[in-house]
C-alpha cells in the first residue's frame, strides 16, 4: 500500500538491476588478475544485467524508460548551470544529467564487456564491432594474458566506467544534499517524497 506522502518510484526489476549491477562490476573488478574464472563470470553477469537494463529502458515501467529521463543536451547543460547556481529542480525520476549519467554508464560498461570478451577469445566478431584493434589483432598476448589491444581496450573501460560511477556517486550526494532527499533510500525502497 502507497503512503500518502510518498510515490512509487522505482520498480523492483530497477532496484534489483542497480544494486546487482553495483555488486558485478565491483567483483569483476576486485577479481580481475587474481581470480579470472570469477572475473569472467561477473563480466557475463554485467553483460546481461546492461542487456537487461536496454530492454527495459524501451518496455518497462514509466520511470524506468528511457524516454522518461533521456533529455536534450540543452536541457541538461541548462539543468548543471542550475545545479550550480544551487536552484535546480527536483525530479522524481531521474534528473536531465543524471538521464546522461545512466546512457554513459551503459555505453561504457557494453564496451567493457565486449573488449573483455574478445581480449579473452570468446566474442570473434568483437574486430567486426571494434575496428580500431583490427590493425593490431596480430599482436602476440600480453603478459597478463589478454589480448594486446582488445586487453588495453577492457582496461581502460573499465577504468572509464569506475571514473563515471564516481561521478554518479557524487551526484546522488550533492542531489540528496539540495533536495533534503535520500535517493540511495529511494533506490532501496522504490519511493521518494511526493513534495518536499
Amino acid at each position: 500500500m502507497e503512503r500518502d506522502s510518498e510515490i512509487k518510484v522505482w520498480d523492483p526489476l530497477v532496484r534489483i538491476f542497480h544494486w546487482s549491477l553495483v555488486a558485478t562490476f565491483f567483483i569483476a573488478l576486485l577479481s580481475g588478475e587474481e581470480w579470472e574464472s570469477l572475473h569472467v563470470v561477473a563480466g557475463y553477469g554485467v553483460a546481461g544485467l546492461v542487456a537487461f537494463r536496454l530492454v527495459w529502458g524501451l518496455i518497462g515501467t514509466p520511470h524506468a524508460r528511457f524516454t522518461d529521463f533521456v533529455r536534450s543536451p540543452a536541457t541538461v547543460i541548462a539543468y548543471l548551470k542550475d545545479l550550480a547556481g544551487h536552484r535546480a529542480r527536483r525530479y522524481i525520476g531521474h534528473n536531465p544529467a543524471g538521464g546522461w549519467m545512466i546512457v554513459a554508464l551503459l555505453v561504457s560498461l557494453a564496451l567493457t564487456t565486449l573488449t573483455g570478451m574478445a581480449a579473452h577469445g570468446t566474442f570473434k566478431v568483437a574486430s567486426w564491432l571494434l575496428p580500431v584493434a583490427m590493425a593490431h589483432e596480430d599482436e602476440e598476448e600480453g603478459d597478463d594474458g589478454e589480448e594486446g589491444p582488445f586487453g588495453e581496450l577492457h582496461e581502460f573501460f573499465a577504468y572509464f566506467t569506475l571514473l563515471l560511477v564516481a561521478v554518479h556517486v557524487a551526484g546522488v550526494i550533492v542531489s540528496s544534499v539540495m533536495h533534503r532527499e535520500n535517493l540511495v533510500r529511494a533506490m532501496i525502497t522504490g519511493r521518494k517524497q511526493r513534495d518536499l
